[in-house]
C-alpha cells in the first residue's frame, strides 16, 4: 500500500467520475438483490440449511456496503472536488450484534465509521491518528493517540505476540504490515482489527515512521463466523440423516423375507402358493419408511401373507415396523386368527413409546380347503385376479392401527380356485406425490382410483405371466417409476393347485 508519503511514486490517475456513479449504481442495485434474497431466507432457528443461506447473504451485504463505501469515498476524492461528499451507502442490519458503536458511530455502513489511520513518527516521537480510529478505539481525542508501547496494552494476550511480530517486521525489515489482532476497548467491548501499513524511509533508506490503515472488520469476521458455524451445522445434520438413513435401510433388510432380493419366495414355501415379492423404493432424498410384506409357513401347514405401512420415516418408523412384525408372526405362529391378531398388532402400537399409525392387511391361506380367511386395518383390500379378469375383494371393517383403542377388527373368507392370483401391496404403490401415508383409502379400500384401475387393467398380462414372480416384474414395470415420497411394497401370491 503506497504511503502519501512517498514523493518518489508517480501517483496513480483517479477514473473518471462517470466510470465511478457507474459503479455505485451497479453495486446499490446488487445490494438491494441481495437484501431482498436475505429477507426472503428461512430464519428458522431449528434450519441450518436456512441459517446458513442467511449468514451468506449478510456477509455478501456487509462485503457490498464495503465496496459502495469505499466507491463513494473514490467518488468523494476526486480532484474537482466540489460535489458534496458521498452519503453513506446502505444500511447494515446489526440489530443481532451488541457490541456496536452505537451513538458514536456515523451513520450505519459508512466506511468512515470503520477506517482509521495513524503514523508513527521514529525520529521526533509523534504520532497522529485520524479522527475515525479514535472512534474504532473508543479512545477520547482528548487522551491523544497511543504509541507503539502503549497499543499493546488494548490487544487480546493470546495477539500481542502478532501485533508485535508485524511491528517489529515493518520496522527492521521493511516488511509491509497486513494482519489482524482483536482489541478490547475501555467499555469492555471486543473489535477484531484488519491492519495495513508499511515503513516510510528517509533519504538513507532508514525507517522514519510508520504509516498504517486500520479496518474494523468485527461485523464482517461475525458473518463470516456465522457461514462457517452454519455450513458446519448443516454437513453435521447431513451427516445424522446419512448414518440415519443407513440404520434404517439396515433394519428395513433386516426383518424383510430372506428371498426378497431374489423376488421369488424359495422352493419348499407355502404349500399351495407360488410367491413373489418386491420393495419399491421412495424418490431421490426421501427416507425410508415403515413398510413391510412378508410371508411365512405356519405350524399347522397354513401361509401367513401380510404387507403394511406406518406412519413416519428413518430409524424411529422402521424400527417400530421391526417390533409390529415380529410381533405379528409371534401372533400367527402361535394361532391366532386375522381378525384378532390385528387387534392384538393394534393394542401392540397403541401402547408403543414411539406413537405412530399403521395400516396393514393379514391372510391366512388354508391350502387344504383353500380358503383365504384375512382382516385389514385402514388397508387396501387384496385384489383378486381370475379367468383374465380382477377386482378388489370386499373388505371387512377395520380401523388404522394405533388409532382407537380396542378396536374390533372383522374378519373376511373367501375361497380360491387354482390359476387364482392374488396381489397384496401397500398404498404407496398406488399413490402419486403424498404415497405413503397409511389410510389414505378410497370407499372400496384401494389407495387411488386411477393406480387401482391401472392394476386391475393388468388383469390379462397376469394371465399370460408364467409365475408370480414375472407378475411381480410386471408390476415394477408398471409403477416403479412412478413419483413417490415413500416407499412402497407388492406381494404377488399364485394358487397353484398343489394340495
Amino acid at each position: 500500500m503506497p504511503s502519501h508519503l512517498f514523493a518518489d511514486r508517480p501517483a496513480p490517475q483517479p477514473p473518471e467520475r462517470g466510470t465511478v456513479d457507474a459503479l455505485i449504481s451497479q453495486t446499490r442495485r446488487l445490494r438491494g438483490d441481495v437484501d431482498a434474497v436475505r429477507r426472503d431466507a428461512v430464519a428458522d432457528e431449528d434450519d441450518p440449511q436456512g441459517r446458513w443461506q442467511r449468514a451468506l447473504c449478510d456477509l455478501a451485504v456487509h462485503q457490498l456496503d464495503d465496496l459502495g463505501a469505499q466507491l463513494g469515498q473514490l467518488k468523494a476524492g476526486l480532484p474537482d472536488g466540489a460535489e458534496e461528499p458521498a452519503e453513506p451507502y446502505g444500511a447494515v442490519d446489526t440489530d443481532d450484534v451488541r457490541d456496536d458503536l452505537h451513538e458514536e458511530r456515523p451513520p450505519t455502513g459508512s466506511l468512515l465509521s470503520r477506517v482509521g489511520s495513524a503514523e508513527w513518527n521514529l525520529l521526533t516521537d509523534e504520532v497522529s491518528w485520524s479522527d475515525e480510529l479514535y472512534v474504532i478505539f473508543g479512545r477520547s481525542p482528548e487522551s491523544g493517540p497511543m504509541t507503539l508501547d502503549e497499543l499493546p496494552s488494548m490487544v487480546f494476550a493470546e495477539d500481542q505476540g502478532l501485533l508485535t511480530a508485524m511491528v517489529t517486521d515493518c520496522l527492521i525489515d521493511g516488511k509491509p504490515i497486513d494482519g489482524e489482532f482483536r482489541i478490547v476497548r475501555a467499555d469492555g467491548r471486543v473489535r477484531t482489527l484488519h491492519m495495513m501499513g508499511e515503513p516510510v524511509l528517509d533519504t538513507d533508506g532508514c525507517t522514519a515512521s510508520m504509516w498504517a490503515v486500520l479496518r474494523d472488520v468485527s461485523e464482517l469476521r461475525r458473518s463470516e463466523r456465522a457461514v462457517r458455524e452454519s455450513r458446519n451445522s448443516l454437513q453435521r445434520r447431513q451427516h445424522i440423516e446419512q448414518t440415519e438413513h443407513r440404520m434404517a435401510v439396515e433394519i428395513h433388510e433386516a426383518v424383510l423375507p430372506p428371498w426378497r432380493n431374489s423376488t421369488g419366495y424359495p422352493r419348499g414355501g407355502p404349500a399351495g402358493l407360488d410367491l413373489a415379492g418386491q420393495f419399491l423404493p421412495s424418490g431421490a432424498g426421501a427416507m425410508l419408511g415403515g413398510d413391510w410384506y412378508d410371508a411365512l409357513e405356519l405350524p399347522d401347514g397354513d401361509a401367513l401373507l401380510t404387507v403394511g405401512d406406518l406412519t413416519g420415516h428413518g430409524v424411529s418408523a422402521t424400527s417400530t415396523m421391526a417390533m409390529l412384525l415380529g410381533a405379528l408372526r409371534g401372533l400367527a405362529v402361535a394361532g391366532i386368527r386375522p381378525g384378532p391378531l390385528m387387534g392384538h398388532l393394534n393394542q401392540v402400537l397403541d401402547s408403543s413409546s414411539q406413537p405412530a399409525l399403521g395400516s396393514a392387511v393379514c391372510c391366512r391361506y388354508n391350502a387344504r380347503a383353500r380358503t383365504l380367511s384375512w382382516a385389514q386395518a385402514g388397508h387396501p383390500a387384496p385384489l383378486l385376479f381370475r379367468g383374465g379378469t380382477g377386482q378388489a375383494l370386499a373388505r371387512p371393517d377395520g380401523a388404522l392401527l394405533g388409532a382407537t383403542a380396542g378396536a374390533v377388527y372383522e374378519q373376511a373368507e373367501v375361497r380360491l380356485l387354482p390359476g387364482d392370483l392374488l396381489v397384496l401391496h401397500t398404498d404407496g404403490l398406488t399413490h402419486g406425490p403424498g404415497a405413503g401415508t397409511p389410510g389414505r383409502s378410497d370407499a372400496s379400500g384401494l389407495s387411488d382410483a386411477s393406480g387401482r384401475d391401472r392394476l386391475l387393467d393388468m388383469a390379462p398380462r397376469f394371465a399370460r405371466a408364467r409365475d408370480a414372480q414375472e407378475c411381480v416384474r410386471l408390476v415394477v414395470e408398471e409403477f416403479g417409476e412412478s413419483a413417490r415420497e415413500g416407499g412402497a411394497c407388492v406381494m404377488v401370491a399364485k394358487v397353484d393347485g398343489r394340495a
